[in-house]
């Protein structure tokens, strides 16, 4: 199997070139995608590859971005569109509540809705207001939506193809921060990961630490730095938010009886909110210690001088790893 070691950005830009020269109904549009390639540069080529028919730059208007997507979708195309940051997608939002998410319900299965919104998400950047929110709970909320978080270059590809071959509405948020954070080795060959299936990331036996997106490459730094101290702590990377796989958590959390949650988001009515309520469900019996979380504030996203203060890290997990341990 021949691979290259790709940013995520290459690897998601691999799997949109791939699946544009294998389906010519894939478009890829939104603000600025087309002759700059976004603006981080993930569909940069493909204007030039495929032409002003197959990738082009949108008007700056996210509600008629996903409007006109839902209508191609339903006609048969695979609209892979843009959001340039999450921020901006609750300008969109009534097209993905009120329409998209329930074109399959409303047409009693007669019709389905298969279209990709990607958008760049979450803070580390020092960006600006409205460029660095986390929205995964209020997406999660909606049925018929699947909502996919990468943490990987590798996981990337593979979920990103698999959103584009899903015959329902998907969400593909990517971390900002990992764009260009590292590379992995990410194979030439098309390949899928599953949308709903969590993967165990790193072994452990005494405490699991929960986590996605960014949160991931935290979490595994904490982890080094509990094991030269005796602790030895498995990681699951959750990958998809919306359908969460939860037999797989739960057996992680199982096998441990000791669990932390991490995620860049508010804490409050959260993801983590979530998870902490089927584990207790499930495992209330089996567990050694409380459930603990390792979250933003419930406060408005800091601007840049305070987002370090703000945002999850590598000694805030390993202090709760201590207290959950103790």
């Amino acid at each position: 199997m021949k691979t290259n070691a790709l940013h995520m950005v290459g690897a998601i830009n691999e799997a949109l070139r791939q699946e544009m020269t294998k389906d010519e109904r894939v478009v890829v549009y939104g603000e600025d995608v087309g002759v700059d390639g976004g603006v981080f540069r993930v569909t940069d080529g493909l204007h030039a590859e495929f032409g002003d028919q197959r990738c082009f730059d949108s008007p700056l208007a996210e509600s008629g971005i996903v409007g006109t997507a839902i209508g191609l979708a339903i006609n048969g195309m695979r609209p892979v569109v843009e959001i340039q940051f999450s921020g901006f997608l609750f300008e969109a939002f009534a097209q993905i509540m009120c329409h998209a998410v329930r074109v399959r319900n409303r047409s009693r299965g007669r019709f389905t809705c298969p279209m990709v919104i990607r958008t760049p998400y979450s803070g580390g950047i020092k960006a600006l207001e409205h460029h660095i929110e986390s929205e995964e709970a209020y997406l999660a909320h909606l049925a018929g939506l699947k909502v996919v978080i990468p943490s990987t270059p590798f996981d990337a590809k593979g979920l990103l193809l698999a959103a584009i071959r899903d015959p329902d509405p998907v969400v593909f948020f990517e971390p900002k921060r990992l764009y260009r954070s590292f590379k992995q080795e990410v194979p030439e060959q098309d390949y899928i990961i599953p949308i709903g299936k969590a993967a165990l990331v790193r072994e452990g036996t005494d405490l699991t630490l929960i986590a996605y997106g960014a949160m991931v490459r935290e979490c595994h730094e904490a982890a080094a730095q509990a094991e030269k101290e005796g602790i030895s702590c498995q990681i699951i990377d959750v990958r998809t938010i919306s359908p969460i796989d939860r037999e797989t958590i739960i057996a992680a959390v199982q096998s441990t009886g000791r669990a932390i949650i991490v995620q860049e988001a508010p804490r409050s009515f959260s993801v983590a909110s979530e998870i902490m309520s089927f584990l207790y469900e499930n495992l209330f019996q089996s567990l050694k210690a409380p459930i603990a979380r390792v979250t933003g504030f419930d406060i408005v996203n800091p601007m840049a001088r305070g987002e370090d203060l703000y945002l999850p890290n590598q000694n805030r997990v390993f202090q709760e790893i201590k207290k959950v341990m103790g």
